[in-house]
C-alpha cells in the first residue's frame, strides 16, 4: 500500500506514519554545510513548507526520522541520505515563522500571528515581556535562545510574501505588509555572529520589499543550478522512487506504463528554474494524481488567488497566443508585486510562466507556460478576464458543448454556428477591437478546452493564425477582419500553410472565418 502525503506538508507526519517522500536530503546537507543565509523562490504548493519542516528536523537532531524504520502500520521507511553522512546531530534552537497560513488576510491578523509567534519563543526562552518594539522583541529572543541552549540560533521562514500575493492592488496594504517584515527580520544582519542558519521562503525576492535590501547578505538560490531540483520531482526521481505510483496508475487507467508516464509528462512537467532548464514536475499535482487514481487540474485550482486576474485588469492588455516564446531580461524576476507595469514576470513568479529557454548572449529568458494543467487553467481564468461578463457563462458553456461534439464527430458547421451565439453573447465586442482581438479570444477559449492549438503557426511563408489538432483530423484557421472568407481560404492556399502536415496521417481540413466590424460577429465562413 503506497500512502501519499496530499495536504500534509509536515516532515515528521510524512516519515511517522508512512507516506511516501522524494530524498531531498542530499540538497540539504549540501545547503547547510556550505552556507548559512538563504532565500528560495518557487510557485505556491511546490514543495517549500515541507522543505522548511525538513530543515526544522535536521536542526532539531531528530536524526531517528531520517534513519530507516518501521511504522506502527508496518511501512518500512528508507534510510535518507543525511544519515549517512558526518553530520553531528546536534540540537540547534530553531524559530518558525510559517506565513503560510491562510488566515493572515488582514494586517491585524498578521500583528496578531507575529506577536502570537515572538510571545511563544519569549516563554520558551525564559524572557520577561518588556512591551518592546519587534525589532527589539527579535534580538532579545535570538541572544536568549543562544544563552539557554549554548549554540547559535536557526530562522526559518516560510512563505514570507503570502499576504503581499493576496492584496496584489491593494498598495496601501503592501506597505503595511513591508513595513511589518522589516522590523521582524532587519535584524537578522546584525545577528549574523548568533546565527548558525537562515532560511527564507516565498513567491519572489522583490528588492522593493525591503527586508533584502537590508538583508543583502542572503545567497538567494532561486536560479543556481545546483539548487533547481531541491523543490518538485525531477524527472529522474519521477522515474525511480515515483515508479511503483506510475504503475498503480497506469494499471487504475488502463494504461501501459510509458504512455501513462507521457500523460503526466504533459500535464505536469516542464518547469524550470535555472538556465540549465533541468525538467521538474509539480509535486502537488503528482501526489494528487497518484491518490485520486486519475490524471486533473488539481494545482491550478488550489493555487490561484482571485486577487491574480483582478490585477491583471490594472495592467497592459495580455494577448494569450503572444505569450508562449515572450522574452523576459533577467532583472525583471525581481518586480514588485504592486507593480502594474509588467504582468509577465508576476506570472512567471507565480508558477504560471517559467524559463523555457536562457539567452546568454543578451541575458534573456524566454518564458512560456510549463505544462498542459497550467496552459489550460490559466486559458479558463484569462477568459473571464476578457470578456469582462458575469453572464458568459450560459454561452460558454454551449460553446464547450459544441466544441466537444466536434472533436468527436468532426461536423464543423453546428461549432461555428455555436461560435457565433458565443461571439453575440459578449458586450466587450468594442468598435476599437481588430483581427488580433478576435484571435486572441477563440485560441484562449480553444486552449480553455484543453484542444491541441497553436497560434501563430509558422510555416515556410508565413503563420497561420490558428492550427486545431483534433483526434479525427488537422484544421488549419484563418481569419479575416472586414474581409471575406474566401481571403481567408486564398491565403492558406498560397503560403502552402497545410504543406506541414502533409505526412501527418490525419485529413486537413482549410477554414476561412470573416469578422465584421459593423456585425462584432463572425458574417461568413468556409472549409475547403
Amino acid at each position: 500500500m503506497r500512502k501519499y502525503p496530499v495536504g500534509i506538508q509536515s516532515f515528521e507526519k510524512i516519515r511517522n506514519e508512512g507516506y511516501v517522500y522524494v530524498d531531498k536530503t542530499p540538497l540539504i546537507y549540501k545547503m547547510i554545510t556550505e552556507g548559512c543565509p538563504y532565500f528560495l523562490s518557487r510557485p505556491r504548493r511546490f514543495g517549500k513548507s515541507l522543505l522548511v519542516s525538513t530543515l526544522a528536523a535536521v536542526f532539531e537532531g531528530r536524526r531517528e526520522l531520517f534513519e530507516a524504520f518501521t511504522t506502527d502500520d508496518g511501512i518500512e521507511q528508507p534510510r535518507l541520505f543525511i544519515a549517512t553522512t558526518s553530520w553531528k546531530w546536534e540540537k540547534y534552537p530553531v524559530l518558525r515563522f510559517d506565513f503560510s497560513k491562510s488566515n493572515l488576510t488582514s494586517i491585524d491578523k498578521l500583528d496578531e500571528y507575529i506577536d502570537f509567534t515572538l510571545s511563544i519563543y519569549e516563554q520558551e526562552y525564559d524572557i520577561t515581556p518588556s512591551g518592546a518594539g519587534t525589532s527589539v522583541r527579535m534580538v532579545n529572543i535570538i541572544h536568549a535562545a543562544e544563552r539557554k541552549m549554548g549554540k547559535k540560533v536557526v530562522v526559518l521562514v516560510d512563505e514570507y510574501d503570502n499576504m503581499m500575493l493576496h492584496c496584489l492592488g491593494d498598495a496601501p496594504m503592501q506597505k503595511l505588509v513591508r513595513e511589518r517584515f522589516q522590523d521582524l527580520f532587519t535584524p537578522l544582519k546584525g545577528e549574523d555572529d548568533h546565527l548558525q542558519f537562515v532560511f527564507i521562503t516565498g513567491i519572489s525576492k522583490f528588492s522593493q520589499m525591503g527586508i533584502f535590501s537590508k538583508l543583502n547578505n542572503l545567497n538567494n538560490i532561486s536560479m543556481v543550478p545546483d539548487y533547481e531540483t531541491i523543490c518538485g520531482i525531477s524527472e529522474d526521481e519521477l522515474v525511480t522512487t515515483l515508479r511503483p505510483d506510475i504503475e498503480l496508475l497506469a494499471a487504475k487507467q488502463g494504461l501501459p506504463y510509458e504512455a501513462m508516464l507521457a500523460e503526466l509528462k504533459a500535464n505536469y512537467d516542464g518547469y524550470h528554474f535555472s538556465e540549465e532548464k533541468t525538467d521538474m514536475y509539480n509535486p502537488f499535482s503528482l501526489v494528487k494524481a497518484f491518490n485520486n487514481k486519475k490524471v486533473g487540474s488539481y494545482w491550478f485550482d488550489s493555487a490561484t488567488p482571485s486577487s491574480l486576474f483582478d490585477m491583471l485588469a490594472n495592467m497592459p492588455p495580455i494577448d494569450m497566443a503572444d505569450i508562449d516564446g515572450t522574452k523576459c531580461e533577467a532583472s525583471a524576476f525581481d518586480q514588485p508585486f504592486d507593480s502594474y507595469e509588467a504582468p509577465l514576470p508576476v506570472l512567471y513568479q507565480s508558477g504560471y510562466l517559467t524559463i523555457k529557454e536562457y539567452l546568454p548572449q543578451r541575458d534573456q529568458y524566454v518564458l512560456g507556460f510549463p505544462n498542459k494543467e497550467v496552459r489550460k487553467g490559466f486559458a479558463t481564468s484569462l477568459y473571464r478576464y476578457v470578456t469582462h461578463t458575469q453572464a458568459d457563462n450560459r454561452n460558454r458553456s454551449a460553446f464547450l458543448d459544441a466544441y466537444l461534439d466536434f472533436r468527436d464527430d468532426g461536423n464543423l458547421a453546428p461549432f461555428i454556428e455555436a461560435l457565433k451565439v458565443f461571439f453575440a453573447g459578449v458586450p466587450y465586442m468594442i468598435d476599437d477591437k481588430d483581427e488580433h482581438h478576435f484571435h486572441a479570444m477563440l485560441y484562449t477559449l480553444f486552449v480553455s478546452f484543453g484542444a491541441d492549438v497553436v497560434a501563430e503557426d509558422l510555416s515556410a511563408k508565413g503563420r497561420a493564425d490558428l492550427t486545431l489538432k483534433m483526434p479525427k483530423g488537422i484544421y488549419i484557421i484563418e481569419l479575416k477582419y472586414d474581409d471575406t472568407a474566401e481571403a481567408a481560404l486564398k491565403q492558406i492556399d498560397e503560403r502552402g500553410y497545410a504543406n506541414k502536415y502533409a505526412l501527418d496521417g490525419r485529413p486537413i481540413t482549410k477554414v476561412g472565418i470573416a469578422f465584421s466590424s459593423k456585425e462584432r460577429n463572425i458574417t461568413e465562413w468556409h472549409n475547403d
